[in-house]
């Protein structure tokens, strides 16, 4: 079982999911910490991540542990390493790649399969469990996202805004893993919002639904 948390960047999706696996007392996911180390393995031999066939054969070769809200590629502490500006572009055309989200959307539905969880990234409702008994879609403003973005990486948020603009066009428009709300999605706006008000709710809607 796992509650879905989809989303744009910046809209809060790791902060609040964290929060709701922490009040619901489950594990959290991170997906987009998995296409990051992916990225990071291809910066580390200086393969091209616009190379489909390489890029899919690392996806397949890595070794990623999520331990509490650690997180390890091929036995190696990345936690922070792969939050870099560099990892986050890098990730952002891996992740285009058939073959890559092949390789983690299988990894992420054998971990999901393993217990219940709190998954967060852009797919999780439509692609890799679509039967989710509870899906979210957050949102916010362009601008609350890139100051939230800028605020994290130290960047200007001009620089930041036209950066997320230019992801969040691709990632609509992307064959595979779409970004998209899922029909029997809720909505939530976070714009303004604290983010101890949006755990409160969705935890809220996950008990009213007898989740986990």
């Amino acid at each position: 079982m796992v509650i879905a948390i989809d989303g744009p960047a910046g809209a809060g999706k790791s902060t609040v999911a964290r929060g709701v696996a922490d009040a619901l007392g489950i594990t959290y996911l991170d997906s987009g910490a998995m296409y990051r180390c992916v990225a990071l393995a291809a910066i580390r031999i200086g393969a091209d991540p616009t190379d489909a066939h390489r890029a899919s054969e690392l996806a397949n070769a890595v070794n990623i542990v999520f331990d509490g809200d650690r997180v390890f590629l091929d036995g190696d502490d990345v936690t922070d390493e792969i939050r870099r500006p560099e990892v986050t572009a890098a990730a952002a055309e891996i992740s285009v790649h058939p073959g890559v989200r092949d390789a983690m959307v299988a990894s992420q539905r054998e971990l999901i399969a393993e217990g219940p969880y709190v998954a967060e990234g852009r797919d999780i409702g439509t692609v890799v469990s679509p039967e989710s008994p509870l899906k979210i879609f957050l949102t916010a403003s362009d601008e609350e996202r890139a100051r939230r973005r800028a605020a994290q990486t130290g960047e200007p948020v001009g620089r930041v805004l036209r950066a997320q603009r230019k992801r969040d066009a691709s990632d609509r428009r992307r064959r595979h893993g779409a970004l998209r709300l899922a029909p029997d999605a809720v909505e939530v706006d976070t714009t303004g919002q604290a983010a101890a008000d949006t755990i409160t709710a969705i935890v809220s809607l996950a008990r009213d639904r007898g989740l986990p």
